[in-house]
């Protein structure tokens, strides 16, 4: 276990987690604050809940989240997709919620809120996505997790899918999350040890639209959760340690209806096309420091180029090769940061590849 001044004392706890809640749930309203990192503040609320619709509106002080100054502070949060809680159990819960203002328009840092939108407006495209979430766990201390103090491990080889002491760093952080995951009705489809000692993956979908957003956030939140327990942190840094040593991204894998019919790959290449166009704009919602990571080594493209290939990771897209041999099937955008938005991800692939929409026109009126 990492060194740490402040630990769970799980045995204490536990007196209290066993007792009664007469009748009340607890519920985790959880939202993006404007550094893209996650809040959440507890309600007690009568349960059982069945349904997201059933939980109100709550608020917050958006000064101290980066989301509205302080003389106008108020933000509110709407909850917008439930999941069983796997810290507290029982019908205990968590919510994943947008954050909007008071005259009724969607918070600046409400990204959700447009992906839906496309996402809803192309429903008949059935559009899946996967994504691979890539992340370094720390000691206390900010330095990666198992690493010698004010050293490094030997050189990277033996750690991508390790198994055994000095191969693999903080495995019960990770079992710890893989099993809350499952718990809680996250899709995670699978993990592993990545290039880097005390660098992980796991990996969401296959979901469809805005359910991948929602999903991965989820996610995300308990594995900083989990990782409280062992008093250890976790970073989305796309680059955390300078020099020869592998970045961590979010692939994000793309499947239409049109790419997994017969001769979908002429849809695959249509796509990559487009894609072509807007590099830029993609990179600019891609993540913070993504200019580290993308530098054409440790199998990444460069982030002042486009390409696509087969089978290729020093592409910025690759075509599986099973995709390419059977004409059909999906293609992975690896140029995501590990830090960046999957709602904003998500949203512009399905903008580029089917269209913008009209201006919304919200708001009003404070309420």
């Amino acid at each position: 276990m990492a060194t740490s001044e402040i630990v769970s004392n799980t045995e204490t706890l536990m007196k209290y987690m066993r007792l009664d809640q007469k009748g009340m749930i607890m519920v985790e309203y959880i939202w993006i604050d404007g550094t893209n990192g996650l809040r959440c503040k507890s309600k007690a609320v009568p349960g059982p809940i069945k349904s997201v619709d059933e939980l109100s509106e709550w608020n917050f002080d958006g000064s101290s989240t980066g989301q509205a100054p302080g003389d106008n502070s108020d933000v509110y949060i709407r909850p917008v997709a439930m999941f069983p809680d796997p810290i507290r159990l029982g019908d205990n819960l968590m919510v994943m919620c947008e954050t909007w203002d008071p005259d009724g328009s969607p918070n600046k840092f409400n990204y959700r809120h447009e992906a839906a939108r496309l996402m809803e407006a192309n429903a008949k495209h059935k559009t899946w996505f996967g994504l691979e979430q890539e992340y370094t766990l720390l000691g206390a201390d900010g330095w990666p997790y198992g690493w010698p103090k004010n050293g490094f491990p030997g050189p990277q080889g033996p750690y991508y899918c390790g198994v055994g002491t000095g191969k693999v760093y903080c495995r019960d952080i990770i079992e710890a999350h893989f099993k809350a995951c499952l718990y809680a009705g996250i899709k995670i489809a699978g993990t592993n040890a990545e290039v880097m000692p005390a660098q992980w993956e796991f990996q969401i979908g296959p979901c469809e639209g805005i359910d991948l957003g929602d999903h991965l956030w989820m996610a995300r939140f308990l594995l900083h959760r989990i990782a409280e327990e062992f008093g250890a942190k976790m970073t989305l840094n796309p680059k955390p340690i300078p020099g020869d040593w592998n970045g961590a991204g979010l692939h994000t894998n793309v499947s239409t209806e049109e790419m997994r019919k017969e001769g979908g790959m002429k849809a695959i290449e249509a796509a990559m096309k487009k894609l072509e166009k807007r590099h830029e704009d993609h990179i600019a919602v891609y993540g913070e420091g993504n200019r580290e990571r993308l530098t054409g080594q440790h199998e990444t493209g460069n982030i002042d180029k486009f390409s696509w290939a087969v089978a290729d990771r020093g592409a910025s897209i690759r075509i599986p090769r099973q995709c390419a041999r059977e004409g059909k099937g999906y293609f992975e955008d690896r140029r995501p940061a590990s830090n960046a938005d999957p709602y904003q991800i998500t949203g512009i692939v399905m903008e580029t590849i089917f269209g913008g929409l009209p201006e919304e026109h919200l708001g009003g009126a404070e309420t």
